[in-house]
């Protein structure tokens, strides 16, 4: 039997990753048996117990490509050096400026282990409700849940409001536990999160755009529990929701909020299941084919999955484990539309770096030993029936990293650390510096080390890219509750804002302004769409190949993988300037396969300078 859900609804996504039981060790008694009590998979998906294990399909990994990564000047990086000027003809990111941080903000609230950019320019904070007391209180007239086997009523927030212009908070009354949880922003707008932990992981949750808006929760409704899982918007504005712990299934959230209930059992995540998972949060995009691309451990697939068939396997990644708890970094890289109808010839290409050797977690557990992270970066054109991996190396290990899109088309590397795994407290030496990776450069001259930050961003650390350009960061907290004294990486509070190199100071007079009320906020498939903006050229004419407009949507993050991140670069079909106002005629996305319905962010990008990011919805 369908059950409908509260329409026009957000559902906010909660995303955190748990691996083992000796994350669980600071509980003790009925927290621990809650957690591990069930020796069988979640509603009966899987033939059997993940603890049983196998090698994942990760055989042969266990060796030294990545310390020949580090012995062969083959892989050598190039760190693009000084050059660059003050003009807009070098291009953001080449020049001097290697960024700059900015700490906004002392207490997110929250701890932002989950964060989503919303369509009102406020983003969506929230941790679990079993972590204790946040740092935020409920409203005065909210009522006070009751938490399972609590001894009263819990009146502190475990998610907020942050609104990114004025820095103010706005606490959130969550019902259901989001630990670990999945979700993403459906075709109204709204927020969507499905699963997490205990008797939150068969729920699904809605979060509205208005002042007041608060969590809807509906428990009990999904067909497998889903704790670590993947929530992935298809075509038509549907949500398909895949795997989580003992999980080894999918199943549908249809755009008019229906759930079936309907699993649908999925080999693929029991083959890829090692003895320490290595295969949760697995990485998944929406191709232009309608297809899904799938990514778990070291292995990857494409999949149909209305029908349930997969279409071809491609080679393995080899080198080591890359999802949770190996925790590598993954997007789909830019999809250049150039005036395509037919979205199954627009070219889709996934990148994948970092991560752990699939034994990195036993080593943490069972004697204290960090193992270096990789520090390898592999793409595959996943549109190429004779796809292969192509290999380059990253100017340093990483592992629990974010990896971000931004409005130029370039990659942004961040938060993580150098050693271990995610989990508490199984980590070491965080990487504090940031990488800009610009993938139509020659292999060779992608990377770019920016400035680092001083705060460690490790486990349970994430971050967002702004309207603005910037990058919002928060998290991290490698403790199972709030602990800010005695401890080697206490939980992180703070919120900062890092500038990229194509916010450099002395590019803003070239920058574009969009005349936001002479553009479309509405967009249809496959017809024009009219951006009018202003850009001081410095007396020169400016040209359709100067400019170009990205068209972003913003992800859901969690444990370094933004689910549902895509930039499409629109064709250009004509520009004009009347009354210094450049009207740029552009071509939308052909079908929801290429931008499937919802809001966008949409940037001009002069010379490699992005103007401030302006909505816009496609249905």
């Amino acid at each position: 039997m369908a059950i409908i859900l509260p329409p026009k609804a957000l559902c906010l996504l909660p995303l955190l990753f748990l691996s083992a039981h000796s994350q669980f060790l600071p509980f003790r008694g009925s927290f621990l048996d809650r957690l591990f009590g069930l020796e069988k998979p979640v509603g009966g998906s899987g033939p059997r117990d993940v603890l049983e294990g196998n090698d994942g399909g990760v055989a042969g990994d266990e060796g030294d490509w990545t310390e020949a990564v580090d012995a062969d000047p083959g892989f050598r990086f190039a760190l693009l050096g000084s050059g660059g000027g003050g003009t807009a003809e070098a291009a953001a990111g080449e020049g001097e400026f290697e960024g700059e941080w900015e700490v906004v903000s002392q207490n997110s609230g929250v701890s932002a282990m989950h964060m989503q950019l919303l369509p009102n320019n406020k983003a969506l904070i929230f941790d679990s409700t079993v972590f204790g007391p946040s740092k935020i209180r409920l409203a005065k007239n909210a009522r006070c849940p009751v938490r399972p086997k609590a001894k009263g009523p819990d009146c502190w927030a475990h998610a907020d409001i942050y609104d990114i212009r004025t820095g103010a908070l706005r606490p959130l009354n969550i019902i259901t536990d989001p630990w670990c949880s999945s979700g993403g922003l459906g075709a109204d707008g709204n927020f969507v999160s499905t699963g997490g932990f205990d008797a939150g992981s068969k729920s699904v949750r809605f979060l509205g755009l208005c002042d007041h808006c608060d969590w809807q929760d509906t428990p009990d409704v999904l067909g497998d529990g889903r704790w670590y899982s993947t929530q992935t918007k298809l075509d038509d504005g549907a949500f398909v929701v895949m795997g989580g712990r003992r999980s080894y299934s999918y199943e549908f959230v249809t755009v008019d909020n229906r759930i079936s209930a309907k699993t649908t059992f999925f080999p693929f995540l029991d083959e890829t299941t090692d003895l320490d998972e290595n295969n949760l949060y697995p990485f998944v995009n929406l191709l232009p084919d309608g297809n899904l691309f799938v990514f778990a451990n070291s292995r990857s697939i494409i999949l149909d999955p209305r029908n349930n068939k997969v279409i071809r396997e491609l080679p393995r990644l080899i080198g080591g484990s890359r999802n949770y708890p190996a925790s590598g970094m993954s997007a789909l890289l830019p999809l250049k539309l150039k005036n395509k109808t037919d979205a199954r010839r627009v070219k889709a290409e996934v990148i994948v770096c970092g991560g752990a050797k699939p034994s990195a977690y036993r080593a943490v557990e069972k004697n204290q030993t960090f193992m270096p992270a990789l520090r390898d970066c592999a793409r595959i054109v996943v549109t190429n029936p004779n796809a292969q991996w192509k290999k380059e190396a990253m100017p340093s290990r990483r592992v629990m990293g974010d990896m971000l899109i931004l409005p130029t088309g370039d990659l942004l590397m961040l938060n993580g650390a150098t050693k271990g795994t995610s989990a508490w407290n199984f980590a070491a030496d965080p990487n504090y510096v940031p990488v800009l990776y610009s993938p139509e450069k020659p292999a060779g001259e992608r990377f770019r080390e920016l400035k680092a930050t001083t705060i460690p961003r490790m486990y349970h650390a994430t971050s967002m890219v702004l309207p603005d350009g910037k990058i919002l960061v928060g998290g991290s907290n490698t403790n199972p509750t709030y602990l800010f004294t005695d401890v080697e990486y206490p939980t992180e509070m703070r919120l900062e804002k890092f500038s990229p190199p194509h916010l450099d100071p002395a590019l803003q007079q070239y920058r574009p302004k969009i005349v936001a009320e002479l553009t479309d906020k509405k967009m249809k498939y496959n017809k024009s769409f009219y951006v009018k903006f202003r850009v001081a050229s410095d007396g020169q004419k400016v040209s359709k190949r100067d400019v170009k407009v990205t068209m972003y949507e913003p992800p859901f993050t969690t444990h370094g993988y933004s689910m549902n991140q895509r930039l499409l670069e629109l064709a250009n079909t004509k520009l004009r300037e009347e009354d210094e106002i450049y009207h740029l005629d552009t071509k939308s996305p052909p079908s929801g396969t290429i931008a499937p319905p919802g809001y966008y962010l949409i940037f001009v990008v002069y010379k490699g300078v992005p103007s401030e990011g302006t909505w816009v919805q496609i249905q």
